[in-house]
């Protein structure tokens, strides 16, 4: 698998994704996470109006390796989740970046874009940790 580092994203360094519209985020899971974790076979999420914090997971994703938390990029209120992921969690890894989104939340503070990493910066912590 090409892993690939979207420049219209921005990340955390926990491995997930935002990309936001407005004040609307979509988060999901990079392609690089998803290719360490290995075959996805089940996805937790919160439910549509629960409210995200930084810093507090929201769910967790389990592989056939692992399981592991997962955290918001940004803080806001759950406004969907991806159900066709979370009924067929593999089906995350063949699109994570288009039809593999987790959740679209309403953000609180637009500012906290600005601490999460860039493609290039994302790119150059994951690249150097092999």
């Amino acid at each position: 698998m090409t892993l690939e580092y979207p420049d219209d994203l921005k990340y955390l360094d926990t491995h997930e994704y935002v990309r936001s519209d407005g004040d609307i985020a979509t988060i999901g899971i990079s392609a690089f996470a998803l290719d360490q974790l290995g075959d996805i076979v089940f996805l937790e999420l919160p439910e549509v109006g629960d409210a995200l914090e930084l810093e507090s997971n929201f769910g967790t994703i389990e592989s056939v390796k692992a399981v592991e938390d997962l955290y918001p990029p940004v803080s806001g209120t759950v406004i969907d989740r991806n159900e066709a992921v979370i009924e067929n969690p593999e089906a995350i890894a063949e699109d994570p970046y288009g039809e593999g989104w987790l959740l679209k939340v309403r953000v609180d503070n637009l500012e906290e874009l600005d601490d999460l990493l860039s493609a290039s910066d994302y790119r150059g912590m994951v690249e150097g940790e092999d």
